[in-house]
């Protein structure tokens, strides 16, 4: 028959054994948000060079478009 004292040890060990895995875990899940975080920076910098390259080659449509939103926005947030 186990005694009370064993079987608070037994606890504390199993306590412990969580409190590692949990912080392994939390470790992880640091490392996928990081990397994540990368992919995002870079695809978001591809995009502003495409928008950038876009802009150059057709800089009246660009314009064009810009006040058309503007104008939208405009409109939208009046009411």
């Amino acid at each position: 028959m186990a005694t009370q004292q064993t079987e608070t040890e037994e606890l504390a060990k199993q306590i412990e054994a969580i409190r590692a895995e949990m912080q392994n875990i939390s470790a992880t899940m640091g490392r996928i948000a990081e990397k994540g975080m990368h992919h995002a920076q870079d695809k978001a910098l591809e995009t502003k060079e495409t928008a950038e390259e876009a802009i150059k080659q057709n800089p009246l449509q660009a314009i064009a478009i810009a006040a058309g939103l503007g104008l939208l926005i405009g409109i939208l947030t009046r009411r």
